[in-house]
């Protein structure tokens, strides 16, 4: 797989989070995505999300298998009524939007892009 196409496989594989079905869900109780919600506060085109490839190290209880590219939290920063604004958004498709330590870095460093 060339360069290119890696690259765009690993945006389309963290933009699908959970899968479809998981979307789907979502979407079905009249709930946002975690990508809906960002979208929905920011600006247009001025949300930059930070780490969307990170995924977790947990190898254990078969999480190996269970790899997906942004591990279950949009973080990012931009701009909310012309406001420079940093924000984080759990994406209960991955993982029920339980908290990792990817998570919490991803987070974390969110906070302190300026």
């Amino acid at each position: 797989m060339n360069p290119q196409s890696r690259l765009d496989d690993l945006h389309r594989r963290a933009e699908q989070a959970g899968g479809e079905a998981r979307l789907e869900r979502q979407r079905g109780g009249g709930r946002l995505t975690a990508r809906e919600r960002i979208d929905a506060l920011f600006d247009p085109g001025s949300f930059e999300e930070i780490d969307k490839f990170v995924t977790h190290r947990c190898r254990d209880f078969g999480m190996a298998e269970q790899v997906i590219p942004g591990d279950g939290v949009v973080a990012g920063y931009g701009r909310v009524n012309g406001r420079a604004v940093c924000a984080f958004a759990q994406d209960f498709t991955v993982f029920g939007g339980s908290l990792s330590e990817t998570n919490g870095a991803k987070i974390a460093r969110s906070w302190t892009w300026r």
